[in-house]
């Protein structure tokens, strides 16, 4: 029997997983989709504006990243059940007052002002949610042993056909039904998050409440601890630079200068998460045979390259392939940064250094929707080429050290 895994668990391994992990990550994947990739659209459509629409991105990310620390804390005090509950539910009361209180606004100020306030708001509560899906799939992967990687690509794969139904389902429905009905679909998809909720990795005992700071300082202590992952976070935040700036401006690209509809932003990003589904299937296979360095390294080279060609695209084909290409690189690369994460934090921190972990790789997202707030639509190529170039470097020299590190060898040959 696998060190971890308790004898009941080890009779119903298969209901434990799915009721426990599966079906709450796939309800909370489909949320985090359609507002990450809806709301933005929201603004265009509401606003006509491609500088409101940045900003209104930079306003998504920018809470997200202290609602981080805050969740990693409370997800190691009170556990996951708790916390994606409370997170759930109140996403689908804020959901659900915007649904009802847009339609009576008149157009300006008002509607401005609520549909920026709605992406501040369902930027925290997704967060604290995804925390606590995330820390219920890392003690999953720990429980699996040698096989994290596979737990973890199910995890990814589920994230994925998020991404795949959330932007198409978002863009249609806008386009169909206006905001009303988007809204109400992220709000049923909230509460049944809130119903799955997993009904386990609940705190051992209570804990005295900790200052945030103290949470930033043990995850970064383990993080310095543990140099092939301090080194992978470092190159995939420097190419989330490049990620986060193509998902800001998509819409104003696809819509401004490409002509094409709202409809047509989501089917780039259902398309893409096709092509990352792919990817996590193969390198699943492939890390199996090879380990995780060569299929690491291969995806940033994939998802490099394509890069660089997206940002010097004109033709809306064109582009879609080319993103496709970039998001099958980066469901690869991830794949390799949850199976190192899963192998390398221990259980009694976990919440804490995902926190921080994720908080460094989402670090660009805001500073990407600034540079399409700031940058006029017409010099949007050239920043996504600076933003590029940043990327090649950046997971160039990550990959290289990270073949240096004997402990990566070690651990994954």
């Amino acid at each position: 029997m696998r060190s971890g895994v308790g004898p009941r668990h080890a009779r119903r391994p298969a209901p434990t997983v799915l009721r426990g992990i599966y079906l709450p990550r796939s309800m909370d994947a489909g949320d985090f989709a359609m507002t990450t990739y809806g709301i933005p659209l929201l603004v265009l459509s509401t606003t006509n504006s491609a500088s409101l629409t940045g900003l209104a991105f930079a306003l998504e990310w920018v809470p997200r990243l202290g609602a981080f620390v805050v969740a990693g804390a409370m997800v190691d005090r009170h556990g996951t059940t708790r916390v994606l509950r409370l997170a759930s539910a109140m996403r689908a009361a804020v959901v659900v007052a915007a649904a009802g209180a847009l339609p009576q606004l008149d157009r300006g100020l008002p509607t401005m002002v609520t549909v920026m306030l709605l992406a501040v708001l369902t930027g925290v509560l997704t967060e604290f949610s995804y925390i606590a899906a995330e820390t219920a799939g890392g003690v999953a992967s720990r429980q699996a042993g040698t096989r994290a990687h596979r737990v973890q690509s199910v995890l990814l794969g589920i994230d994925q056909v998020g991404t795949l139904v959330g932007p198409a389902v978002a863009g249609l429905l806008l386009e169909r039904t206006g905001a009303a009905g988007m809204l109400a679909t992220i709000a049923v998809f909230s509460l049944l998050a809130c119903v799955f909720a997993p009904r386990q990795c609940t705190a051992q005992q209570p804990k005295a409440p900790e200052p945030v700071l103290a949470g930033l300082r043990i995850g970064w202590t383990t993080l310095r601890s543990a140099p092939a992952l301090g080194w992978l976070v470092c190159g995939l935040t420097l190419s989330n630079l490049a990620i986060g700036l193509l998902q800001a401006a998509t819409p104003v690209m696809v819509v401004r200068q490409f002509d094409h509809s709202s409809a047509d932003v989501g089917l780039i990003w259902s398309v893409a998460a096709v092509a990352s589904l792919l990817a996590v299937a193969v390198c699943r296979r492939a890390i199996d045979r090879w380990g995780l360095w060569p299929v690491g390294a291969l995806c940033a080279a994939l998802a490099g390259s394509a890069c660089l060609a997206v940002s010097l695209t004109h033709t809306y084909t064109a582009y879609l392939v080319l993103i496709a290409v970039l998001m099958a690189g980066e469901g690869g690369m991830t794949v390799v940064l949850r199976t190192l994460r899963s192998h390398l934090i221990p259980q009694s921190v976990f919440g804490a250094t995902l926190s921080l972990t994720i908080l460094l790789l989402l670090v660009p997202f805001p500073l990407a929707g600034v540079l399409v707030a700031t940058v006029p639509p017409a010099l949007l190529g050239y920043a996504m080429t600076g933003c590029a170039v940043v990327q090649a470097l950046g997971l160039c020299l990550a990959f290289v050290r990270l073949r240096t590190l004997p402990d990566l060898r070690v651990r994954l040959a």
